[in-house]
């Protein structure tokens, strides 16, 4: 059974990218939302279920908490205990997953149309009932400390933190989803009960389902799955004020490389300028080798291996970020072409040939995401999550391929802020101050 799960996976992940996505939206007899592309060819299905809030939640002396929640719940359920949830999940051979971001609880499965009822159930104990025992908390919670620990001696993790605490202030987004060492160390198993209680409520339920399965059957499966849950889970936090001084931040840390991130306001996606915005940073620093920032900053002056930007919309803050790693006596120079290149767009917009290739690249690009059940489930279940129509797959590309050079040039002196473009340095770099020494 296993070997023919695997080769289904296998075949769901080498079908032809799909550009046409038919989505069906169905609401079960208990009032929870899904959209649905039902997909019969192969018995199989792909669930993506997410809750809103994610580790946002946390409280700051209890930050980690629904990380470390999250990490137990394939940690054993109901009767099962650790080894024996594991056993199950791998006789039915399905595939469950749980991870989390600052605004989202994320939960994955896979299953056999010809195993589903038990999978289910499988998947709900997880979600409903899960145990929590003694051995499993100390063991997930050493691994994770232990990550903690990694990552106070990581040049890109601490640019990271301080970057947050920095821009975030006193929003739960300042300090690191999975806590620190102090907080996850103090961790009870009355915090890991309140922070599923808290995350996981039918108040906050967003699912994609991709594949061989009815609205009706759908429908009957979520009830099931997720209707005993909590009705209402946690308050969500409120919008954060973003600190973005235009400043240098270095962080005296002994290592030959330094490490940068930076960043100024976003772009909201609701925004009806998105678009053009989601243009501009592809050719400023998101493009990958056609980028503006890679040019400068790697292929002209070799001053790094890679370097990128990338607009942030999280639930309650937008920013336009991104990070460069570049050698200690090269980093004041790399800081400089960065800022240069940031006014440079202000001042002068893109040409129209930057324009059109960054329009092909993004709509070809865009079919090859639908490559299986599983991507395809965790896009539309995205697109509930920001609040996007059911037809977006069809007129996204549309919507890319109408932004005018008018509208890149009219977006950029509006957006582009080189005044409050902000670098937090974590390194040694040499001829490069930060803004509290000055």
């Amino acid at each position: 059974m296993i070997r023919f799960v695997c080769a289904i996976f296998l075949a769901v992940a080498a079908l032809p990218a799909r550009a046409e996505v038919e989505i069906q939206e169905i609401t079960t007899p208990g009032g929870i939302t899904a959209w649905l592309v039902e997909e019969n060819s192969i018995p199989f299905t792909a669930l993506e279920i997410r809750f809103r809030g994610g580790a946002a939640l946390d409280a700051p002396e209890k930050k980690g908490a629904t990380s470390l929640m999250v990490s137990l719940l394939e940690e054993g359920a109901a009767d099962l205990d650790s080894r024996g949830f594991a056993r199950a999940t791998e006789s039915l051979a399905a595939s469950f997953s749980y991870s989390l971001s600052d605004d989202a609880v994320r939960v994955s499965a896979k299953f056999l149309t010809e195993n589903r009822d038990s999978a289910v159930d499988l998947l709900r104990d997880s979600l409903i009932s899960p145990r929590f025992d003694e051995d499993a908390v100390e063991r997930v919670r050493a691994q994770l400390l232990s990550s903690l620990r990694s990552d106070e001696k990581d040049p890109r993790s601490i640019a990271t933190r301080v970057f947050d605490a920095m821009v975030y202030g006193d929003h739960p987004y300042a300090l690191p989803q999975d806590g620190s060492v102090e907080t996850v160390t103090d961790l009870t198993r009355d915090d890991l009960l309140a922070a599923h209680e808290g995350a996981l409520a039918r108040d906050r339920i967003y699912v994609g389902a991709v594949g061989d399965i009815s609205p009706e059957d759908l429908s009957a499966l979520l009830d099931t799955l997720l209707g005993d849950l909590p009705a209402t889970g946690a308050p969500l936090p409120g919008p954060a004020q973003v600190t973005l001084d235009g400043d240098v931040h270095v962080v005296d840390f002994a290592t030959p490389q330094s490490v940068a991130v930076f960043g100024q306001p976003g772009i909201d996606r609701d925004d009806p300028d998105f678009f053009a915005a989601f243009v501009l940073d592809h050719i400023l620093g998101g493009g990958g080798f056609e980028s503006r920032l890679m040019s400068e900053v790697r292929e002209k002056r070799g001053l790094t291996y890679g370097i990128y930007s990338y607009l942030v919309d999280k639930d309650h803050a937008q920013l336009w970020q991104g990070s460069v790693a570049s050698a200690n006596e090269r980093m004041a120079e790399t800081v400089q072409v960065i800022r240069d290149e940031w006014q440079k767009m202000l001042d002068q917009g893109v040409t129209e040939d930057e324009l059109e290739n960054a329009k092909t690249y993004l709509t070809g690009a865009y079919p090859l995401r639908f490559d299986g059940n599983g991507p395809i489930a965790n896009i539309i279940v995205a697109m509930q999550m920001e609040g996007l129509p059911i037809d977006y797959i069809a007129t996204r590309n549309d919507k890319l391929n109408a932004v005018t050079l008018e509208d890149i040039t009219r977006v950029g002196q509006e957006l582009l802020d080189p005044s409050r473009l902000t670098f937090v340095v974590v390194g040694q770099p040499e001829g490069l101050e930060s803004a509290a020494a000055n």
